[in-house]
């Protein structure tokens, strides 16, 4: 590989790395705001998504570029298709951070209502999916993009149980159903995270292994 695709190659995984880092502290500040029902904070999440959406654009450019003027083959070509989709996950995790932080805003005005025990293990979970995942990309570690993909269903599982909490604590006092309402698409969103990630940990075990097994 000659010193101009290197380059290309190392300001692709740089973007995307960046990108990464942005929506993995969207998703822990968002988490942060609903704990401490820290509205500036939620807002500050809200305002941050336009940067993330900018550098998806980036990773597509410069996979445009490398595409057009280096006719890449076999592990490039896997390079580039994953690339272009793991940008569109984290942009889409990135979205779902924001979904959490504006609904905190919207739980300002509702009576208190205590965030169920699994939901903070469940954020805990989906950051940590992603994060691994990303390593998974830069180590080149498929056992460990497995393990992401493994880690889904826990996260699924802690959906249910939320959401059967709240509904539950919602019958019991009528004035707690709009907050109820709110921490479910909280809740839904972290769900919704983590299966980005997974999708993430997918492309990785792809690029590295050229096996396919997103529907498995």
């Amino acid at each position: 590989m000659n010193h101009a695709s290197e380059e290309q190659l190392a300001a692709l995984q740089d973007t995307l790395l960046r990108m990464s880092n942005l929506t993995f502290s969207a998703l822990q500040r968002a988490v942060q705001a609903l704990n401490n029902r820290d509205q500036p904070l939620a807002a500050d999440v809200i305002a941050g998504d336009c940067a993330i959406d900018q550098l998806e654009m980036e990773v597509d450019d410069r996979v445009v570029r490398y595409m057009a003027t280096r006719a890449p083959i076999a592990r490039d070509s896997r390079l580039m298709l994953a690339a272009s989709k793991i940008a569109s996950s984290l942009e889409r995790i990135a979205d779902q951070a924001t979904t959490i932080a504006r609904n905190v805003l919207a739980l300002a005005g509702e009576p208190s209502l205590p965030v169920p025990a699994p939901l903070p293990h469940m954020a805990a979970l989906a950051a940590a999916m992603l994060r691994d995942a990303m390593n998974a990309f830069v180590d080149g570690t498929e056992e460990l993009a497995n393990t992401v993909i493994a880690r889904d269903l826990e996260v699924d599982q802690l959906n249910h149980l939320v959401i059967a909490t709240l509904i539950e604590q919602m019958m019991e006092n009528r004035a707690s159903i709009r907050g109820g309402v709110l921490l479910i698409s909280i809740s839904k969103a972290l769900e919704r995270a983590a299966d980005h990630a997974q999708n993430i940990a997918e492309e990785v075990y792809y690029l590295y292994r050229g096996e396919d097994i997103r529907h498995r």
